[in-house]
């Protein structure tokens, strides 16, 4: 999902990564030794030099070493966004940790993003709330860096990757994507199939499908939460919390002077417009974890609290991994153009999203003005693939695999219950893509899957339900310290 928060929520990344950390050390066998926040081992990094003029770029590349090196393929990780850097992929990285028992997991990040000339437009981590204001930055950062903004693009991250399986001698690579990093490896498998052994797509964006649509998908996360909200004795309590959040969307533009500044709790000075609220929501339903906080949420709502739903959008302020000029670039040029005004009133009807989401790149892209590209129809591929989804997806839904992906003759799915966006990490997932790897062609059995369960909901100011003396002492400041 890395988040850009306010007016710029997710364009299609993931949820939230650790920031990268890099320490140079001794060079081994033409590499250097280096380190990632949130990944203990050392990593072998290098840096190789890829295009000319205006497109020249030092591609940054990370190795975890397989610790019992077999022979395997090595496991390469495609991030998402489009605009997140490969280098964010720590928490993706500990998830496949017994993968990388047995073979070489790589990061490489793209042009325009994390150590590869991160292009983001001094896009920081505060919370934006002014889209024209944001429009405007992107205007100055688009004329500041034309001539770069002009050559990323999906066809040149793509023909990257195979320079870079080429430099460092594998003769066949295994794919894993979450998100936009699907769409990427999807392209891969087109234009490079014989570089390429198995595929694994966490959060499918197929390569015909036009997923900054997203607002019926976003319902349908949204709905689903109701569902599964209501079928919870705590959650259930809180009585009817989708009505109150539609009912605050409504009047929202005369109750959001009650709206406190999402980093310090204070009066807020600037406008909260609607379409923050739509996009807080949307981001929220990511993960399961921040999904579970909306119905108390939206309830404190209702009693005239507003600090909880101020700091869920703290919580969810962008972490910084996401290169917004590289998002525009690919975005304007391959997604928003040939997207219509009628595909668009189509998917906002009936939403609580509407428009909020799309008209962030529609107002960006026409001050990012790069030339339509157009990927072709794909052409039939048999090799392995594993497609994760999660059931209540608010941007790559499940069912895209089951509507956009009939060129992929070995594919299997697992639709993870409850599931976000982004399920790799959850449950029995990681020892599935382990066993997938080892026998790509064999059936594999998923029953797993039915144990994993959403987190609990929030309860109240401590998140789940807690023992109710133990919390009415703490509210008291009677408890002891122990």
């Amino acid at each position: 999902m890395a988040w850009i928060q306010g007016c710029v929520i997710v364009a299609i990344g993931f949820f939230v990564m650790l920031s990268p950390a890099v320490a140079e050390e001794t060079e081994v066998n033409n590499f250097d030794s280096c380190y990632l926040d949130g990944w203990s081992n050392a990593l072998r990094c290098k840096k190789i030099p890829v295009g000319e003029g205006e497109a020249a770029v030092d591609l940054a590349i990370m190795i975890a070493p397989a610790v019992n090196d077999v022979g395997l393929e090595p496991l390469y990780l495609l991030a998402g966004g489009p605009g997140q850097a490969a280098s964010y992929l720590t928490p993706i990285l500990n998830a496949l940790y017994k993968v990388n028992q047995s073979r070489a997991i790589v990061l490489v990040d793209r042009r325009g993003s994390g150590y590869s000339a991160a292009f983001d437009c001094g896009i920081d981590g505060e919370v934006h709330m002014d889209l024209d204001a944001i429009t405007d930055q992107f205007a100055t950062c688009y004329h500041e860096n034309a001539a770069f903004a002009k050559t990323l693009h999906s066809r040149q991250a793509v023909e990257d990757l195979e320079k870079v399986r080429l430099h460092l001698g594998h003769k066949k690579i295994a794919l894993w994507g979450g998100s936009w990093g699907t769409r990427t490896a999807l392209l891969y498998q087109q234009w490079f199939p014989d570089s390429l052994s198995v595929l694994i797509l966490d959060a499918v964006a197929p390569i015909d499908t036009k997923v900054f649509l997203t607002a019926q998908a976003a319902e349908n996360a949204l709905i689903k939460l109701e569902e599964d909200c209501n079928r919870d004795p705590v959650c259930s309590a809180f009585g009817d919390w989708r009505s109150s959040l539609d009912n605050l969307l409504t009047h929202w533009d005369e109750r959001a002077v009650n709206f406190p500044d999402p980093h310090s709790g204070n009066k807020i000075e600037a406008e909260t417009p609607r379409s923050f609220l739509q996009n807080l929501i949307r981001t929220a339903l990511y993960t399961p974890e921040t999904a579970a906080q909306l119905p108390y949420t939206i309830s404190q709502v209702e009693e005239g609290n507003y600090l909880p739903l101020s700091g869920l959008a703290g919580l969810l302020s962008d972490d910084g991994s996401m290169s917004m000029g590289l998002t525009l670039s690919v975005a304007c040029a391959e997604e928003l153009n040939r997207t219509s005004e009628e595909e668009l009133a189509v998917d906002i009807r009936d939403s609580f999203l509407g428009d909020a989401f799309f008209e962030i790149f529609a107002e960006g892209c026409k001050v990012w003005p790069v030339s339509p590209i157009v990927y072709g129809v794909p052409e039939e591929r048999s090799h392995p693939v594993l497609i994760i989804s999660g059931e209540a997806d608010p941007i790559t839904p499940y069912y895209y695999a089951e509507q956009s992906l009939d060129y992929l003759t070995e594919s299997k799915q697992l639709v993870v219950p409850g599931g976000g966006h982004i399920n790799t990490m959850r449950g029995c997932i990681p020892k599935l893509i382990n066993d997938f790897l080892k026998s790509p062609l064999n059936s594999l059995d998923s029953n797993c899957i039915t144990e994993i369960q959403r987190p609990p909901f929030m309860a109240g100011a401590f998140g789940p339900e807690i023992d109710k003396a133990a919390s009415s002492e703490l509210l008291s400041g009677q408890g002891d310290n122990k």
